[in-house]
């Protein structure tokens, strides 16, 4: 298989199935696409017909969207528990995993995933202010509640699928350090500190840096 992924400083579509799969020793070929090229789109088009990435090759096989990269690889390889095995809690995995998939849209405007920054005293203008709070307010509540049903250490005991989703928001965490909760804080160090979470890091602060993206920050 071929995981075909942005940089990795930037990019935190292409961090969670790369994160999960690494996590899982789900083998498979890294290909790298620089962003803010002249041929960017072009090579991303090689590979996905949505002209997105991150997307996953195998054969004919192609599949261009991280949750759906996700639901693949779980269904290869079914003696992994990339889903919590109990019913209740896998619907609930599913669930809180789509919300990320499909919300948080002003958390997103105004935190870029940008690995290599850290903002002192981050602020977000007045009109995305109250946006911003309830997006970061409503993952550190989804988080806490979680890891109050499972006990830990990640949201549905093990690592799965939904804390995949969501490291790309724990980086956003890091950089721009907005108050949270002392379960959120704990378990978003806690995802910093996984090893793939680690080896991505490190791969991404050696990358060249973008300006364009970086004065975004």
């Amino acid at each position: 298989m071929q995981l075909i992924i942005a940089s990795k400083n930037y990019s935190s579509w292409s961090m969670r199935p790369w994160v999960l799969m690494t996590h899982f020793g789900v083998p498979f070929d890294e290909v790298v696409i620089g962003l803010a090229q002249a041929d960017t789109d072009q090579s991303i088009r090689r590979y996905s017909p949505s002209g997105k990435l991150p997307c996953l090759i195998d054969g004919d096989l192609v599949v261009w969207d991280s949750l759906a990269i996700s639901e693949t690889i779980a269904e290869r390889y079914p003696d992994h528990a990339f889903w919590p095995r109990d019913p209740a809690a896998r619907a609930h995995a599913r669930a809180i995993s789509a919300e990320m998939h499909s919300s948080f849209a002003a958390l997103r405007t105004a935190m870029p995933m940008n690995i290599r920054a850290r903002v002192e005293d981050f602020r977000v203008g007045a009109e995305a202010a109250e946006s911003v709070a309830a997006d970061i307010a409503r993952i550190d509540a989804l988080w806490s509640d979680c890891l109050s049903r499972s006990g830990g250490p990640f949201l549905f005991g093990d690592f799965t699928i939904a804390d995949a989703m969501y490291v790309a928001v724990v980086m956003r965490f890091n950089s721009y350090a907005p108050p949270l909760s002392e379960a959120a804080a704990t378990y978003a160090a806690r995802i910093t500190a996984l090893p793939a979470v680690q080896q991505w890091i490190k791969a991404a602060v050696q990358e060249p840096g973008i300006a364009r993206y970086d004065a975004l920050i």
